[in-house]
């Protein structure tokens, strides 16, 4: 398992750089973007090379998650205690952004290491703003106490229109993720991803691991909230957290975890998705390289020719002459002939390419029968043809 990491490198990268740069410099106003939609707008001039302009942007909040002008609970406050005198608050911030702040380098302590630590803790301002209402909430759980003035239920933003919640109690903090996911086969696989989560919690390794709950619906910790805050498609993960979790330097790490915990599910199931790609791909490869060795040369002859005439059809289908590639009078009134620049034109690739299918299985079977060496199926003919003769009706249809 990769954990994602705090400080933005590119972000990092930058600051180091105009540390070690002396007094010369360049103007800097750049953009970047990081997971979950969080945007930095960068800015340094050369009159004033030390001093950097950071403009922060979170993402999207939910109606069911609480701001203090635009900002998490305690935003403020945290940024102050983690910066000191090096960062000064801009207030109103840019248009666009919720935080801005004049960041002045030279005020960095001299001592290597420690600013070398500053300047990345700077460059995790990501955490320390969205992280603050959870950083205070688990703060109140290391010393058994319940934040005054705090909803027992806390919404907090971790995704573009999207949150999680906390339960927060003087013994433990129960937090909830409802998993959302757009892409159907992501979420077979986080659904599953979870589910394996939970049990490899039960292993007696990780006994002194924050306690792991999956369900399909919102677990009575949820009770009360808005009926659209809970549209979860991957189900429900619940972590109870106790004051062991968080004593400590353990502290930032857990509100780092849960902080990213969507991204990293979303992470690993992206690596897991493109992993099962590669290895059916080489799987197809070798199948074919096996099964094509005890071929007759004819064979792979009209392999190769079949291929030379997709390339050449993608070609035709891409140019300018798409419209050559049908009767006008016979398409008069269909979208390829009004529009050839048109959606249409991926229907049409995808019927060069059942071209292509029809014309291999035909080469194959011609060149097959001249050799004498086997005999193909004519059932897989017929499907290919059949499968063709669809496209070219649904590409007349429309």
């Amino acid at each position: 398992m990769i954990l994602l990491q705090s400080p933005s490198r590119f972000l990092l990268q930058i600051l180091q750089d105009r540390v070690l740069s002396g007094e010369k410099g360049v103007d800097i106003d750049c953009h970047t973007v990081e997971f979950d939609d969080v945007r930095y707008h960068i800015q340094f001039s050369m009159r004033n090379p030390k001093v950097m302009v950071l403009s922060v942007a979170l993402p999207l909040p939910p109606p069911e998650a609480i701001l203090y002008d635009g900002l998490p609970l305690g935003a403020i406050e945290a940024v102050k205690a983690a910066y000191g005198p090096v960062v000064q608050i801009l207030d109103p911030p840019k248009d666009g952004f919720d935080l801005t702040m004049k960041i002045n380098l030279t005020k960095l302590p001299p001592d290597e290491e420690q600013r070398n630590a500053l300047l990345t803790q700077i460059a995790s301002v990501r955490e320390v703003v969205l992280g603050a209402p959870l950083k205070l909430l688990l703060k109140h759980l290391a010393s058994k106490t319940v934040a005054p003035n705090v909803d027992k239920l806390v919404a907090l933003v971790h995704r573009p229109n999207e949150s999680f919640f906390l339960a927060h109690q003087a013994d433990k903090v129960t937090v909830v993720y409802p998993m959302r996911f757009q892409d159907s086969i992501d979420i077979v696989l986080a659904t599953s991803f979870l589910q394996e989560f939970v049990e490899a919690r039960r292993t007696a390794a990780l006994n002194n691991a924050p306690s792991c709950m999956w369900s399909p619906a919102p677990p009575l910790e949820l009770k009360g909230v808005p009926v659209d805050a809970l549209n979860a498609n991957a189900g429900f993960v619940t972590f109870v957290i106790f004051p062991r979790h968080v004593e400590g330097k353990r502290l930032d790490k857990t509100v780092w975890s849960l902080l990213t915990f969507h991204a990293y599910v979303s992470y690993h199931v992206k690596c897991s998705e493109g992993f099962m790609h590669t290895r059916m791909r080489r799987r197809v490869e070798s199948l074919i390289q096996a099964h094509f060795s005890d071929l007759p040369d004819t064979v792979l002859q009209a392999l190769d020719r079949a291929k030379s005439d997709a390339e050449k059809l993608k070609k035709l289908v891409h140019g300018a002459s798409l419209k050559r590639l049908v009767e006008p009078e016979r398409m008069k009134g269909t979208r390829i002939y009004e529009d050839y620049n048109s959606n249409i034109l991926a229907d049409v690739v995808e019927l060069s390419m059942m071209v292509w299918l029809y014309c291999l299985v035909d080469d194959i079977c011609l060149a097959v029968k001249s050799t004498g060496a086997t005999q193909v199926k004519q059932k897989q003919n017929r499907t290919v043809l059949v499968y063709f003769r669809m496209s070219l009706f649904m590409v007349e249809k429309n």
